[in-house]
């Protein structure tokens, strides 16, 4: 057997959730606008309005992005699907590969605790997004709720889980380098970080596309065997997902979709 029936989702489009565009003078991120972000907020006369409140931190973030310049975060047409899910799914933990500047961190971090959860682990590979979405959670006042890793997604799990700060997570979201995202999951199989009773949020699954992320994910545990047999980086073909795809759209106002992926067992 191969990949099972997948239900697609549609949501609505919100022209007001729209920002600038991402791309200035050939760049998408990292020509300063990060930075730029930060003194923009700190410079606001409402700063102490902000102080403790995740929602305003993330009003003056969109603020930014609709009236100086875009940022490839998640925004607020996808972000909220997501919310939703966490309020659902009350998870305690939450893994998140892929930080950039803190904006999902701040938004799905607010979210598990209200929700009753414990702990968001961000990972984020540049030193410098990592300082930006550090001082943004802090400011937000979730300094004791969501932990900045800096480190690639395979050097941050692999980190947190030698230092026994993670073991199976309730939750991980993928938004990290997309072709890392089949080997990443692959590493959180092996290590017991995903299993029974967690689930996976991708992103980006239509811009750019992922397809060797839906391969693995879709496939049969009898598929996946056989896959994982030539593979370099082994993962847990025995896990039994069941998945779903929302449709929805990037800040920048392009289509794009999620992969929602449920892991419900372990098939002997």
């Amino acid at each position: 057997m191969g990949a099972a029936p997948v239900s697609v989702e549609h949501t609505t489009y919100n022209p007001d959730a729209v920002y600038l565009s991402w791309e200035v003078d050939g760049q998408f991120f990292g020509d300063g606008r990060e930075v730029a972000l930060l003194e923009y907020i700190y410079a606001r006369p409402d700063l102490d309005e902000l102080r403790g409140s995740p929602q305003k931190v993330l009003q003056a973030i969109d603020d930014y992005g609709r009236s100086v310049r875009g940022l490839i975060n998640i925004g607020l047409m996808k972000g909220s699907i997501v919310c939703d899910i966490i309020a659902r799914h009350k998870p305690a933990v939450i893994l998140e590969l892929g930080g950039y500047i803190g904006y999902s961190a701040i938004m799905f971090g607010n979210a598990m605790r209200k929700a009753g959860g414990k702990q968001y682990f961000s990972v984020e590979k540049s030193p410098l997004f990592a300082a930006v979405s550090t001082s943004l959670i802090d400011l937000a006042g979730l300094r004791d709720t969501v932990r900045v890793v800096v480190g690639t997604g395979a050097e941050g799990t692999q980190r947190l889980y030698d230092e026994g700060m993670i073991s199976q997570v309730d939750m991980a979201f993928f938004d990290h380098f997309k072709p890392a995202y089949t080997d990443d999951l692959k590493l959180c199989e092996r290590l017991g970080v995903v299993g029974p009773g967690t689930l996976i949020v991708a992103d980006n699954m239509v811009l750019p596309g992922n397809p060797r992320y839906l391969e693995w994910v879709r496939s049969s545990v009898e598929r996946k065997r056989e896959m994982d047999k030539d593979a370099d980086e082994k993962g847990n073909p025995s896990l039994q997902y069941r998945n779903r795809s929302i449709s929805s759209w990037e800040p920048s106002g392009q289509e794009d979709a999620m992969e929602i992926t449920e892991c419900y067992g372990i098939e002997a």
